[in-house]
């Protein structure tokens, strides 16, 4: 995989990341960490300019994140319901329609970047269920910010080690969305449990 991606970018440069940084983000399974990763360390041999390689991965990911709100705000229920036709599909919509319902901008903010793989699921909830296009706009754009500097940036101060990066990093992205969503869920079960002591005391 990162001779694949050594070689696009050799050939194609920012261009490749940029569309890679988009695809993925309408939930296309393709590498585009491991493309800012390797477009970090193209900068640090001084084949890619800097800004280039940023100025690709954050346009690239900011529009696809756009372009899969605007799918889900005006596909709405039904397109959210083809998408979740496949059991695995479902299972990830629900979690991210979970993390929009409790965290609303914040929870699209921490997609982008520390649960990335609910990023392309959460842009669709977002639109479908009506989350205020600024609002999604300035936590993608925060996000996102986060996002593209962490892998340019590691690619660029470990660039001889790529493929070891981008173990370790997906190991760690795994770890911290399991983190995330447990304690998410752990906050949710909270506040149920708080409403049901409520009402059992107003009932008493």
């Amino acid at each position: 995989m990162s001779e694949t991606v050594f070689s696009l970018v050799t050939d194609w440069g920012p261009w490749v990341i940029f569309a890679s940084a988009f695809l993925s983000c309408l939930a296309l399974p393709i590498p585009t960490s491991l493309m800012m990763l390797t477009g970090g360390a193209f900068v640090a041999a001084a084949d890619l300019a800097l800004w280039q390689v940023v100025a690709a991965a954050f346009a690239g990911a900011v529009l696809g994140d756009q372009a899969g709100f605007l799918i889900g705000r005006y596909g709405g229920t039904p397109v959210v319901e083809r998408i979740a036709r496949a059991p695995s599909r479902r299972a990830v919509l629900g979690r991210a329609r979970a993390l929009v319902d409790r965290r609303g901008g914040i929870g699209v903010f921490f997609s982008t970047w520390a649960v990335a793989p609910l990023g392309p699921w959460v842009n669709f909830i977002a639109g479908a269920t009506g989350l205020g296009w600024l609002r999604f706009t300035l936590a993608d754009v925060l996000g996102e910010m986060i996002w593209v500097t962490l892998y340019v940036g590691l690619g660029y101060a470990f660039a001889s080690q790529i493929p070891t990066v981008a173990e370790v990093m997906g190991d760690a992205m795994g770890l911290l969305a399991g983190l995330v969503v447990a304690l998410a869920a752990g906050l949710w079960i909270r506040a149920v449990m708080k409403a049901q002591k409520a009402k059992a005391g107003s009932a008493a």
